[in-house]
């Protein structure tokens, strides 16, 4: 039998509201395309599960039962509330799932020509708080205490389901790839040259400009912008990235990339270091094992924690 030299293939669509790019190495396109149906089958079944837009899926019953009573869930959905809450713990609430409750009164389409009042950002946020969601872990249920509270994924959906498809991959068999969600990397494997995975961080203030190429070693980079949603008050630029806990956004920081072994790790402390602004964020990242990050502020400054080296373009 003459064995053929393997090849990426690559597939882009749209799963959870979002562009993926899934690429595999593979022998052929058949094999190829086995594979990528089985990640995004998987994606899917994520989805169904974690989506509060489904009316029909687990997180959207927690949220109608808010107030009222706990509802049991599958182990996989507990599992990751759980680990939710831990990185709320780790990042002083920073990161919250419950934001899901936080009332929308900025608006970042333009439309929005003042600032919102003081009252009104602090009603914005009165359902919000990590400490109200109640896991029974014996009974595997979740209970929101406040009437109208709710949970929702999107700061760690994405990374999540990219976690799950990998893993899946890699147990059939599949040795090299990467799995983009709206730039969630997350990678596993060698090029079919022998190199590693390489990523670009773009510079937000000339997005057609590369300031680096990183290599990424069976991890996961995620960069979080904002220098698309903002507005300006008073001289002051304020972005779509909120502070759960003060429901004023974040200022000061245009772009935050994070190197984690996991796309769910990343995905959730790239919101996080936004909200606590860059001395904090450094702080807390370089206290954390095998986890590294880029931050750009609004000058276009790059900051870097202790361990990462750039290799300037």
């Amino acid at each position: 039998m003459v064995s053929t030299a393997q090849e990426p293939y690559k597939r882009t669509l749209k799963l959870m509201g979002s562009r993926f790019d899934i690429t595999v190495v593979a022998n052929d396109s058949t094999q190829a395309n086995k594979y990528i149906d089985t990640a995004v089958a998987e994606i899917s079944r994520i989805e169904k599960l974690i989506s509060s837009w489904d009316e029909n899926s687990q997180t959207s019953e927690i949220n109608r039962n808010a107030g009222i009573k706990p509802v049991k869930v599958d182990a996989e959905l507990f599992n990751l509330i759980e680990r939710a809450i831990g990185i709320s713990k780790l990042t002083d609430g920073a990161f919250d799932i419950s934001y899901a409750s936080m009332d929308k009164i900025w608006k970042f389409d333009g439309s929005m020509t003042t600032m919102p009042s003081e009252k009104e950002i602090t009603a914005s946020v009165e359902k919000v708080g990590y400490q109200n969601i109640v896991l029974d872990k014996n009974k595997s249920t979740i209970y929101l205490k406040l009437k109208g509270m709710k949970i929702g994924f999107g700061a760690i959906g994405k990374g999540y389901a990219a976690d799950k498809a990998k893993i899946l991959l890699m147990s059939k068999g599949v040795t090299s790839g990467i799995i983009n969600a709206s730039g969630d990397m997350n990678t596993w494997g060698k090029q079919t040259n022998g190199e590693d995975w390489k990523v670009a961080i773009t510079n937000p203030m000339d997005k057609n400009k590369v300031f680096a190429l990183l290599p990424i070693t069976n991890g996961s980079v995620v960069t979080s912008g904002n220098y698309e949603k903002y507005v300006n008050f008073n001289g002051k630029r304020y972005t779509h990235i909120i502070d759960p806990r003060t429901g004023y956004p974040s200022t000061g920081i245009i772009s935050v990339t994070v190197f984690a072994p996991k796309a769910e790790l990343a995905d959730a402390l790239a919101t996080s270091v936004f909200v606590m602004g860059k001395e904090a964020g450094l702080d807390r990242i370089n206290q954390l094992p095998k986890i590294e990050c880029i931050i750009i502020d609004d000058n276009g400054n790059i900051s870097k924690s202790k361990n990462i080296e750039i290799n300037k373009l």
